[in-house]
Parts: structure tokens; C-alpha cells; sequence
């Protein structure tokens, strides 16, 4: 994938919604998928292959556990699907990857710990419409069906009910899908959240994309633009208070709200007649 550096905060929204405009509809829908990453050198490794093998003989082993102990209402239905993305949702490793619909929603991920300010962010932004071209034929005639450009728990099932079966479909080359879960709570939705899964549990996605050229980009957020790019989403609401509903999120923003800025240049040390910063 192509990196592209940006120096100011109207060259990344410019980046970021390059492209949106779509004219058969004569509206402004893009079809990139976003994921914000506060270290520039991160990659698109999944937590299931961050545990080491054999992560793939695990998969099955964790998710079966995970559905045995949950609540039974944890999730609408029982498809599999909807348990993996629950599973996600809430920190086991799995061989999904957390996107966003929201450009703004990955900014904040980009720059939401101010312990790595000091070093360069990145924005990865996926066109799931020309990744989702790339589909076995079943799952192609899904999407065709439903006119859609993303998958659910549901349009998954139609193909296939089990990760085995999912596998399967793939025979001689890999594939990726984009699956939009279900509103399982507040978090869910504030983050206009969509997860990635590849075709296998073993086959990392930024080696999959690097090998197809033309399916999206990477922005590289320098490390001199994180403060302003971070101010800037906390006076447009884009914090932890809202995108983490509750007493953690609330608290987590506060801390960062009121954590001083470490001066790393002489107009950080003395900002043209600007007096002490803010409170609330």
C-alpha cells in the first residue's frame, strides 16, 4: 500500500474524504473503511496471531469457551458470526481487525494516548467496495442481492454457518470481508464500527493488500500534528466520553483532557501571546 504524508489538518480531511463523491447518486458516500493506529510502524496483525502458536489450532478453542461462559443473551440469535463479533467487541483474540465508517472516529484512535506523541501516526483507509470484488462468487451474490457493500451476521450465514465453512470458500486464494456487526450496545454504534476477517486465521491483511495493489492507502499522521488534530476532535466531541458511553470513558477523557503538553519545540514552549490553556 502507498503511504501518504500529510503536514496540516485540512490535507488529511482532504485525504480522508478524497473521493467520497459519488455521482450515480449524487452524493458523498465513501466506500473507504478507516482504522486509526497511534504508531506509524503498527501493522495490520490480528490478536489472534499476536498470541503465538499454534493461534490457529486456538481459534476454535477460544470462541467455543467464549460462547460457554457468556449470558445467553449476549448476543441476538446464535449465529456464529454475531459471537465472533461480540468476541472482538470486547478483547479476545480473534482473527478480526476493529474499522471504522468514520474518518473522524480513526483520528481519534490515532491519537487518543499522548504517551506517543511524540512519534508518527497512521490512518489506514481500505476501499471495501474493490476489496469485496475480489470475493468467491457465493459471497459476491450476496451482496448483489441485497445491493449492499458490506456483509451482516445474517447475509454471512446464507453462505456459510461455521469459520470451517467460511475457510472453505476460499480454495486456492485468500479473501477479505468487511462485516458491519450488530448494534450490540452504545460503544458499537458511536464508533460507526465495522470489522475485517480474512479467509484463513494465519494470513495477515496488510500482507494480503501489499500483494494488491490499488485497494487503498495508508496516511501517515506526523508526529508535529497530533496535538492540533487532537484539540480539534475534542472541540467537534470526538473523545472517549462519547465514543466509550460510560463512567471509563468518561474518565479516560478527563485524563487525557487535562494531561499538560509536554513542549518538544520553542513555539511549543512560548505560543504567540497565548495565555494558559483552558478549563472546564
Amino acid at each position: 500500500m502507498d503511504d501518504v504524508r500529510v503536514n496540516s489538518w485540512n490535507e488529511l480531511n482532504d485525504r480522508l474524504f478524497a473521493g467520497a463523491w459519488q455521482e450515480p447518486m449524487g452524493r458523498f458516500r465513501s466506500t473507504f473503511a478507516f482504522r486509526g493506529v497511534s504508531l506509524a510502524d503498527v501493522d495490520l496483525t490480528t490478536t489472534l496471531i499476536r498470541l503465538g502458536e499454534p493461534f490457529g489450532r486456538q481459534e476454535g478453542h477460544l470462541l467455543r469457551n467464549f460462547r460457554k461462559y457468556a449470558t445467553r443473551d449476549a448476543v441476538p440469535g446464535e449465529s456464529v458470526w454475531n459471537w465472533l463479533a461480540l468476541a472482538q467487541h470486547h478483547g479476545l483474540p480473534t482473527r478480526m481487525l476493529d474499522w471504522t465508517f468514520s474518518p473522524f472516529v480513526a483520528m481519534h484512535f490515532a491519537t487518543m494516548d499522548s504517551d506517543d506523541f511524540d512519534r508518527d501516526g497512521a490512518i489506514w483507509c481500505v476501499d471495501y467496495v474493490k476489496v469485496h470484488s475480489l470475493l468467491p462468487r457465493e459471497l459476491k451474490k450476496v451482496l448483489k442481492d441485497e445491493d449492499a457493500d458490506v456483509f451482516t451476521a445474517e447475509m454471512l450465514s446464507r453462505v456459510a454457518g461455521t469459520l470451517p465453512e467460511f475457510d472453505a470458500l476460499s480454495g486456492k486464494d485468500d479473501f477479505t470481508v468487511f462485516l458491519e456487526p450488530p448494534s450490540l450496545d452504545d460503544r458499537i454504534v458511536n464508533q460507526f464500527a465495522l470489522f475485517s476477517m480474512m479467509s484463513s486465521p494465519v494470513v495477515r491483511l496488510h500482507d494480503w493488500l501489499a500483494d494488491r495493489p490499488g485497494l487503498g492507502f495508508r496516511i501517515i499522521l506526523p508526529a508535529a500534528l497530533k496535538w492540533e488534530v487532537r484539540d480539534k476532535l475534542d472541540q467537534a466531541n470526538i473523545t472517549e466520553r462519547v465514543l466509550f458511553p460510560g463512567l471509563d470513558g468518561l474518565s479516560r477523557w478527563l485524563k487525557r483532557y487535562y494531561t499538560p503538553k509536554k513542549p518538544t519545540t520553542d513555539a511549543d514552549r512560548h505560543p504567540s501571546g497565548e495565555g494558559d490553556e483552558s478549563h472546564r
